[in-house]
């Protein structure tokens, strides 16, 4: 049974930072993509990184790139996502996600994740 828990959300001032981490449990962690999705207030999920499972690999939005970070940790099956620079565009409820990879494309997923966590808000505002 897949597994995903999201922890670290909050709120922060513009400007500053934060770090999300997901726990996960269920499934091969290095066989998996798992990426990190915002749901921004009435808006559909948007993807913001995610690590490509297999090649390890790892994409990020236009507006996360060069702002936010994911990495992962193998021995804890955990992947996190450092958020710095933050916005108040930033805003929302970050989920974490996890699929198999799409191994037709060098993309993290072929198609939405078949597994979500419980997701996490985060609020930055002055």
């Amino acid at each position: 049974q897949v597994q995903l828990v999201e922890s670290g959300g909050g709120t922060v001032h513009p400007g500053g930072s934060l770090r999300l981490a997901c726990a996960t449990s269920g499934f091969t962690f290095g066989d998996y993509s798992i990426g990190w999705f915002l749901q921004a207030p009435g808006k559909k999920h948007e993807a913001v990184s995610c690590i490509r499972g297999g090649d390890g690999s790892t994409l990020y939005s236009v507006s996360a790139q060069g702002r936010f970070t994911m990495s992962k940790d193998a021995a804890k099956n955990t992947v996190y996502l450092q958020m710095t620079s933050m916005r108040p565009e930033d805003t929302g409820i970050y989920f974490c996600a996890a699929d198999l990879p799409d191994f037709t494309s060098h993309e993290c997923f072929e198609r939405p994740p078949a597994h979500w966590g419980q997701g996490i808000q985060v609020t930055v505002s002055s």
